[in-house]
């Protein structure tokens, strides 16, 4: 079984898979790259994980994830962007063990409104603040930091930046080695100026990452967990992947499914019937 070149299993659509057996099933079915998430990392531990990304032969196409850096000035900021530090130099490890093509690609949440705040203008410019400060120790580490916009219906929460158009404003100041976006197919796919903003990213080199899945409604009670395999929704692929190829992204593509049936399903399954997901729904459509 040989799954499409281009195609990546990031870590969260096998949630509760350990990074061993995550790696285990992606290499049965055929990838060659995986999206790896900081929490099975530090379970084994950074120098084991690259240890085991080496040994696998596969690429590493982000590391998931960092940001969540909205609070006010204090002890709590201060942690958060000292973790930020943290991630940034395991994407560097763990980039560097992966197989060529291997991209050092951190992916940032913005974060939500601080608890007990109305003031989303003050949450987002401290994003921006957030950015000035992590860039310098990126281009150290030579690691991309991709920032991520979520649906509106985050932005209390997890996300203030909802648009690809906001996040490429806020990365519009950094050079484009260190600060991109993630274009992701179920956080964008409603936006009315979605193609003009991917054009325009391609334009200007931001897109360190395409992650894909499905949108279908009524959404669970928990809409984290909303998201569908590929072709199981209403999201145009055909459109949003030509256009993030027209606008020169030749990276692996992640499929990134948060479900909680999909956790519970065995991790081969749940590979396979990635694979031929995304066969059908997003490979047509590269070049």
């Amino acid at each position: 079984m040989s799954a499409h070149p281009r195609l990546s299993m990031n870590q969260a659509t096998l949630k509760k898979a350990t990074l061993a057996e995550a790696i285990a099933s992606v290499q049965q079915a055929g990838y060659q790259a995986i999206g790896t998430w900081r929490e099975p990392v530090q379970d084994v531990g950074l120098d084991e994980a690259a240890r085991m990304i080496a040994d696998s032969g596969l690429r590493v196409s982000t590391h998931c994830r960092s940001g969540f850096f909205t609070m006010p000035d204090g002890p709590e900021r201060i942690a958060s962007l000292d973790d930020n530090r943290r991630a940034i130099e395991e994407t560097a490890v763990l980039a560097a063990a992966g197989a060529e093509g291997s991209r050092p690609v951190l992916v940032l949440v913005a974060g939500g409104l601080p608890d007990g705040s109305r003031d989303i203008v003050g949450a987002r410019s401290r994003v921006a603040d957030a950015l000035a400060d992590l860039v310098p120790h990126a281009i150290d580490a030579g690691v991309t930091l991709a920032i991520e916009p979520l649906h509106p219906m985050y932005c209390s929460d997890r996300a203030v930046v909802s648009t690809l158009g906001q996040a490429l404003d806020l990365a519009a100041r950094f050079d484009s080695s260190a600060v991109g976006v993630a274009v992701d197919t179920f956080h964008i796919w409603w936006d009315p100026d979605v193609l003009g903003q991917i054009s325009r990213a391609g334009r200007e080199g931001r897109i360190a990452t395409y992650q894909v899945c499905d949108w279908a409604t009524p959404l669970p009670a928990d809409v984290l967990l909303g998201r569908r395999y590929m072709g199981d929704g209403i999201i145009d692929f055909a459109s949003l992947t030509a256009a993030v190829e027209a606008a020169g992204y030749t990276g692996d593509i992640e499929v990134e499914i948060f479900n909680a049936e999909i956790w519970n399903a065995p991790c081969d399954e749940v590979a396979g019937h990635t694979a031929e997901s995304f066969a059908a729904t997003v490979a047509p459509y590269l070049s």
